[in-house]
């Protein structure tokens, strides 16, 4: 058996993507990421998935080191964002006869994306297609994390195709599955991946939870990372703690600082904070480290602290941009607290507060405005705020 032949009869086809330093141009690549694609060899091959349209070649070169000039029956399309789409045009020009499948709100987007919109087979929730020895069902996850999102289970191996779900960052160095890989650096990637990508749609990957919960699962073949076969009940339950928003007991302070003296006070909640018991401190400077990252952290810990100068009239602009991302997820069960500084007029505090009221989360009483520069009365301010948060996390 090969070592993309991930089951009898289904094999990796995807690809590595080392170039690419933003995904969604966006979010920061430090270990690349891979886009996985998947094909069934039966009575009918069955494509599952394309690639980025830059690595079409590299697809169809792996499509014919398995079947060489077989034809491809079935395109299954879990999901139309285009680092899995892209290739669907080459495909099939390729293969001119192949049906592409997908429900309703997918064969929508195909026809509006690559124009294509004969020889398709619409399918409904619960739908089966044989193509042989395997059996293929279809489960309709919408908004994990796009409406026309949906996984594909094949019956025989148990093999889920999850689409988006269950994926992450970095590429495939290698082996394909997690008992080929040193899987460490992806557990950090997941996280960083759902909070991203996924953050604010942890109803919609509740109920996807809930409708595979009847399925037995033994191989997770996410179009994005490892394919789990060793680690299927770790990855599942941390996108459950995840969608249910979670966290492990820590706090993330996050600041903004133009001439170090926000900073001064960061450094002393975060000096307490560690007094007080609190192991698990992570701290970001929003002007140094990428939003992804700070995201990350606040996905994975429940204490949060805002700091931020005021900057005409408003917040810090970093901080205002991780505070409406923040809000764009609508991360919950969060403690939260805050402060901020000025030089003549002080309004930082004051927008900390409404963002506070707007995520209705446990806000500590105690909020610190510095005017100018640190004293012994802010420094004995910020041990307090430090000892409450404390208090709440060792709870």
């Amino acid at each position: 058996m090969k070592i993309t032949e991930i089951a009898e009869g289904i094999h990796y086809v995807g690809v590595n993507d080392r170039c690419t330093h933003k995904f969604e141009n966006l979010w920061p690549l430090p270990y690349g990421v891979s886009y996985n694609a998947y094909l069934i060899t039966d009575e009918k091959n069955v494509l599952v998935d394309t690639v980025e349209a830059s690595y079409t070649d590299r697809l169809l070169d792996q499509i014919a080191d398995v079947i060489g000039d077989r034809p491809i029956d079935y395109l299954v399309i879990n999901h139309m964002e285009p680092d899995h789409s892209a290739s669907i045009r080459f495909i099939r020009q390729k293969y001119p006869h192949i049906t592409l499948v997908g429900n309703a709100k997918t064969l929508d987007m195909v026809k509006g994306y690559y124009g294509i919109d004969d020889n398709t087979l619409c399918i409904k929730n619960g739908d089966t297609l044989n193509v042989g020895r395997h059996t293929l069902s279809f489960h309709l996850t919408p908004m994990v994390h796009w409406p026309e999102t949906m996984m594909t289970y094949c019956h025989e191996t148990r093999t889920l195709f999850s689409g988006d779900a269950f994926g992450c960052f970095g590429t495939l160095d290698g082996g394909i599955k997690d008992t080929q890989l040193n899987t460490e650096k992806y557990w950090g990637e997941m996280v960083r991946y759902y909070s991203n990508i996924v953050g604010k749609y942890g109803p919609a990957v509740q109920t996807a939870l809930k409708k595979l919960a009847g399925i037995d699962i033994q191989t997770i073949c996410s179009t994005h990372g490892p394919v789990w076969e060793q680690e299927v009940n770790r990855v599942i339950d941390i996108y459950d703690r995840l969608s249910r928003y979670e966290a492990e007991p820590g706090v993330v302070i996050a600041y903004g600082s133009m001439y170090g003296h926000t900073e001064q006070m960061a450094e002393e909640i975060a000096r307490e904070l560690a007094a007080n018991g609190v192991e698990n401190i992570v701290m970001h400077n929003v002007s140094h480290d990428d939003p992804s990252f700070i995201l990350q952290s606040i996905f994975r810990y429940r204490g949060l602290i805002i700091g931020s100068p005021t900057y005409s009239n408003r917040l810090y602009p970093a901080v205002e941009t991780l505070t409406q991302m923040i809000a764009t997820r609508e991360v919950k069960h969060r403690t939260f607290g805050y402060f901020g500084s000025f030089t003549w007029a002080g309004a930082a505090v004051k927008h900390l507060s409404a963002f506070a009221e707007s995520m209705k989360w446990d806000t500590l009483p105690c909020c610190i405005e510095m005017k100018q520069s640190i004293t012994p009365e802010i420094k004995d301010l910020c041990k307090a705020m430090a000892r409450e948060m404390a208090s709440r996390m060792n709870a």
